[in-house]
């Protein structure tokens, strides 16, 4: 739904609080066309073990009509494309596929491309992506360890406190990129390192910080790692990946991992995504927007557009 323009959209939503007018910036979604692209995780059999189970689903081409279909309702005026686990030997072509969608497809405003921290093209890519129109930041998944296996001192190849990784980070900054960072909470106390090690370098938290165990002492962990990484001013927080395998999404056992991440950082350094399709492995789209809309309507209308909208624009970086 995208015949007026944002800006009419936002000024709509302040005057009148509903829902539907609601514009929403999708700060993390993805498009996948694996018919004539090789997305190792969803070309390659047997499938990899994921947090949400069998993603059998979603190995499939995922494009704008696909994604329009599925929100529905839902008033999307922008979207932000992050890489896709695409071909790690041809990372630009996964640019050049998104650009390309882009000509046809207005509300795709920005993306976040691959990059391999530690590999010798890391330098080229960067400077690459810092010149690039659509490009607004990188993401690399570092190496982590399980939770049992964690430690204070964890350091691997391609972790977060690895030499070689961190000269590829240190050349975020000269090239005008971001950095989106997937990883369990428990590594969290590496990347607040990180945030206070390269202060001007934004440090982009996907996925809520992967909050997958709802126990009480899972919680309180993610909680207690989470507020840690909030003191560090450079860091903001994507509310999303939190479906629950087997449930229609969960408005009661995810309010408290809503309201908990935005009370720990705060409503201007948090921005809500749909993480589509791959949460469509449990969840409608629709169930995912309607559901976090739920959890936020009490919240004031410039507190509900900050979380859909604004801040995802300030992010990244938007017209």
């Amino acid at each position: 739904m995208n015949d007026v323009s944002a800006i009419d959209w936002r000024a709509r939503f302040l005057a009148s609080g509903e829902d539907a007018d609601l514009p929403i910036v999708d700060a993390h979604q993805h498009y996948f066309d694996i018919e004539n692209h090789y997305y190792p995780w969803l070309n390659d059999r047997p499938l990899r073990p994921f947090r949400y189970g069998d993603y059998s689903s979603i190995c499939r081409n995922f494009l704008p009509g696909d994604y329009h279909r599925l929100a529905g309702h839902h008033r999307v005026v922008h979207t932000v494309v992050i890489e896709g686990e695409w071909d790690p030997t041809t990372p630009l072509e996964e640019v050049r596929f998104v650009e390309s969608l882009a000509q046809s497809e207005p509300t795709l405003a920005a993306m976040v491309a691959q990059v391999w921290l530690d590999r010798e093209d890391a330098s080229e890519l960067l400077r690459h992506y810092g010149h690039h129109p659509l490009v607004r930041g990188v993401r690399h998944k570092p190496a982590v360890t399980g939770r049992e296996a964690w430690r204070e001192d964890f350091v691997a190849p391609g972790s977060m406190r690895d030499p070689r990784w961190r000269e590829g980070y240190a050349q975020l900054a000269q090239n005008g990129l971001h950095f989106e960072l997937q990883a369990p909470w428990w590594h969290l106390p590496e990347a607040a390192e990180l945030a206070r090690d390269f202060p001007d370098v934004t440090l982009v938290i996907n996925h809520t910080a992967l909050p997958a165990d709802r126990s009480e002492a899972g919680l309180s962990g993610w909680r207690n790692n989470l507020a840690l990484l909030a003191k560090e001013p450079n860091v903001v927080l994507k509310i999303s990946g939190i479906c629950i395998p087997g449930q229609a999404w969960p408005v009661e056992a995810n309010r408290v991992v809503v309201n908990d991440a935005i009370s720990i950082f705060g409503v201007s350094r948090c921005a809500y995504a749909s993480n589509y399709p791959v949460d469509g492995v449990v969840n409608s789209l629709s169930e995912v927007f309607d559901g976090f809309k739920t959890i936020v309507r009490d919240r004031s209308p410039t507190d509900r557009l900050a979380l859909f909208h604004d801040n995802a624009r300030r992010i990244y970086r938007l017209a």
